[in-house]
């Protein structure tokens, strides 16, 4: 059955990810070896089951058929993700009987907002208000995506995270922001949901490895020596641009003019105080 690593782009996914990945898979973490926890949806999860990939509603109605051929198996795996957790013409994105449990992501969206200019290269912070904005976004056409995936229905910040909070069975949320100031308290929460799951006890040596394995320092280092697989290209020019480009160091005050921030406070603002974020 499946674990998701779920959540809105750019709110700290690839960071989970990769202390997963230090944590059970492999203790000398490669970030270009995360696929440990490989990303849903994917071409391959469709393969001989879908002809037209790039058609959000013909994907839609393989969800589940694509889910149950990776959990024929009977294995349980993880599974990186930013589709909401969604219906489409009562498709829906995944059951109880494809799913153990999920883990959701969550980062201040007055903090996303620059992350997401920067990675998928949009010229304002208004046209990156737009995207953010947008209920009925998905990624699979134009932003930044690769050869390999298909339609990916995103919504808004706001919808993302509201589709996932009603998941009762085995959810877990943390949020970006205390993974930051209280790592290993939060990591270990992390860690004691995956226990759980996987009916296996990590030790606090593991788990205090795990996280300076994954510290964003030393991601963002790795990338500057060996690149990052899944690093943005900037279109005009060829050339990758930073995957690990702000990080803790992104914060909203620095950034954002008060007209950009009034306007994400003011449309996301019964989640932001429900997440303590206003």
């Amino acid at each position: 059955m499946i674990i998701w690593i779920c959540s809105y782009p750019k709110s700290g996914n690839t960071w989970l990810r990769s202390f997963l990945t230090a944590l059970i898979f492999d203790k000398n973490l490669n970030i270009n070896k995360l696929s440990y926890i490989s990303q849903y949806p994917k071409k391959k999860h469709f393969k001989n089951i879908l002809e037209n990939m790039s058609n959000l509603k013909e994907v839609s109605k393989k969800w589940i058929r694509s889910q149950e051929i990776i959990n024929s198996d009977n294995k349980i795996k993880f599974l990186k993700t930013h589709n909401m957790l969604c219906n489409i013409d009562k498709n829906y994105f995944t059951n109880s009987q494809n799913t153990l449990g999920a883990i959701y992501i969550v980062r201040d969206p007055r903090n996303v907002i620059t992350s997401l200019k920067n990675h998928y290269l949009f010229e304002t912070y208004d046209e990156t208000l737009k995207f953010m904005f947008d209920e009925n976004k998905y990624l699979g056409s134009k932003y930044g995506t690769k050869s390999d995936l298909v339609p990916t229905v995103i919504g808004s910040w706001r919808t993302n995270y509201n589709s996932w909070k009603i998941m009762k069975k085995n959810f877990l949320i943390i949020k970006y922001e205390s993974l930051i100031s209280e790592p290993e308290k939060e990591f270990k929460k992390v860690s004691d949901h995956v226990s759980k799951l996987l009916d296996i006890k990590f030790e606090y040596k593991k788990i205090k490895d795990a996280i300076d394995a994954s510290s964003f320092d030393k991601m963002q280092e790795m990338e500057k020596n060996y690149g990052f697989v899944e690093s943005p290209i900037d279109n005009k020019t060829g050339n990758k641009l930073k995957f690990f480009n702000l990080g803790p160091k992104n914060i909203w005050e620095k950034y954002l003019s008060d007209e950009i921030r009034f306007k994400i406070e003011d449309s996301f603002k019964l989640e932001m105080k429900e997440l303590d974020y206003l």
